[in-house]
């Protein structure tokens, strides 16, 4: 694939970025897609590697040595149609997924491996850019309705899907948005919302109906649903967040990131937002060293924080992974986003103990030293410290689904997790204990990434077109 010997030519080019001082001003993305000449050459550094082990390492197999031979090429348009045979919203995860494909790459093994995520956001951005995506609208309906309850990229997908199959697909959404956690959980900055909306346009032709301000099982029972139609898809989220009960807990200025991070994303889209927490001259500490860590150091550094501290409980990890040993799976080192690179002071191996305040408000932490044998974690004694805290955000993942309200109604089985039960295969994927009733996302697989979803809403929308019409045509 590609050139022969480009591996051997060229050397992996890292996409333009907007410099750190620049992009602080604004809320924008400033990540630049490569040239088509840029793109071309790092398409042409693809090897002919025999078996393709990006595909396998992407989770919706991304026919990848394919488009970028394609591109070396320079036939882009179709580069697109095989992009998007695998994938409903390459705009999406050529933006912000972690590429799992890369850390399986062959030339990875012992080079730095192709800049496949930047081929796919050169792909995408060129064929909206030459209007090549438009509508598909199915040649006939088939009168089956489906509903589908959240409207995050598994939810996207499987509508658009089983629209494309000719089912009335309606997609509900209890937010004013849709999108989920792509339109209020990632930062501007990281994905612009006018790619999700271009592509509900896109939906809205293709028959999807969307339904907002609609919360199943709180403002709409799910007898109602279940009632009125053919199929449901349950594609909410793992929106349960993991919580940090010490002392002081309770103090103002102690925030879950999914309290602090939405209300900014509103604000861009030009809402009023009453009391919003704002980090503008204060020291904030993060507490979790994960993405939506990163988006809060990001999102506080525009703010105008006066200083950002992000803690993780983890040690360290190493700043270069030990490929014989992990490749072609993802690797354990250690990662700086391009929040950390705008302002942050990490620390590793730190155990928040405690909150301190005055007039209910928070103004310093407590925390200590750890350390980590056989697994367990313990304090190192005497190395407790304090550290000045105005704006404490805490990013530590999620537990699972919220357990009231939607899942209660429907009454579906879980798994020891909380998640919805639910399996990936066989004759009846992705279908829970309740007849008619699917799951596909985050609420089946707990917290994951754009791409795990948007490849489990593809997955259950065939099974929904298999469950309605006995079989189906529809890309597993």
């Amino acid at each position: 694939m590609g050139k022969p010997t480009g591996f051997i030519e060229y050397q992996r080019l890292a996409e333009a970025s907007v410099p750190p001082a620049e992009r602080l001003k604004h809320y924008k993305e400033f990540v630049l897609h490569l040239t088509d000449d840029e793109a071309k050459q790092q398409g042409a550094r693809c090897m002919d590697c025999g078996i393709p082990f990006c595909m396998s390492g992407c989770p919706v197999n991304n026919i990848i040595p394919d488009w970028n031979d394609l591109v070396y090429r320079q036939n882009w348009k179709e580069a697109l149609d095989v992009l998007h045979s695998t994938n409903n919203f390459p705009e999406f995860t050529g933006r912000v997924c972690p590429a799992p494909c890369e850390a399986a790459c062959t030339l990875n093994i012992n080079n730095d491996a192709v800049g496949i995520k930047s081929i796919e956001h050169a792909i995408i951005d060129k064929g909206w850019e030459q209007g090549w995506i438009v509508p598909q609208p199915p040649k006939k309906k088939t009168g089956k309705r489906v509903a589908i309850i959240g409207s995050g990229p598994a939810g996207m997908a499987a509508a658009q899907q089983l629209a494309r199959a000719g089912h009335d697909a309606i997609l509900f959404e209890k937010s004013d948005r849709i999108g989920g956690l792509l339109r209020y959980g990632i930062p501007d900055f990281k994905m612009e919302k006018s790619h999700i909306d271009r592509r509900l346009d896109q939906m809205r032709a293709e028959g999807v109906q969307f339904r907002t301000g609609q919360h199943i099982g709180v403002d709409t029972p799910a007898s109602a649903i279940l009632a009125d139609f053919d199929a449901v898809i349950l594609a909410g989220g793992a929106e349960q967040p993991r919580d940090l009960p010490v002392p002081g807990r309770e103090l103002d200025g102690v925030h879950f990131a999914m309290e602090f991070l939405p209300q900014q994303n509103k604000v861009v889209a030009g809402d009023n937002v009453a009391n919003q927490i704002m980090a503008t001259g204060k020291h904030v500490v993060v507490i979790g060293g994960g993405d939506t860590g990163s988006d809060c150091v990001g999102t506080s550094n525009r703010h105008g924080a006066a200083s950002v501290t992000q803690f993780e409980l983890l040690p360290q990890p190493p700043e270069q992974e030990n490929k014989p040993m992990v490749w072609p799976y993802w690797p354990v080192k250690l990662r700086t986003s391009s929040s950390h690179e705008e302002g942050c002071q990490r620390d590793w191996s730190v155990a928040t103990k405690a909150f301190v305040g005055k007039n209910g408000k928070v103004e310093k932490l407590k925390a200590a030293r750890v350390e980590w044998k056989d697994g367990r974690m313990q304090e190192v004694p005497g190395s407790e410290f304090e550290m000045k805290a105005d704006l404490v955000l805490l990013a530590m993942g999620f537990t699972g689904p919220v357990q009231t309200g939607l899942l209660e109604q429907f009454g579906v089985e879980k798994d020891g997790r909380g998640n919805v039960k639910a399996t990936t295969e066989g004759a009846s994927s992705y279908h829970t204990s309740v007849s008619k009733v699917f799951s596909a996302g985050d609420m089946r697989r707990g917290q994951s990434l754009v791409v795990w979803a948007i490849r489990e809403g593809r997955q259950c929308a065939r099974a929904v077109d298999e469950f309605l019409m006995g079989a189906s045509e529809l890309p597993r």
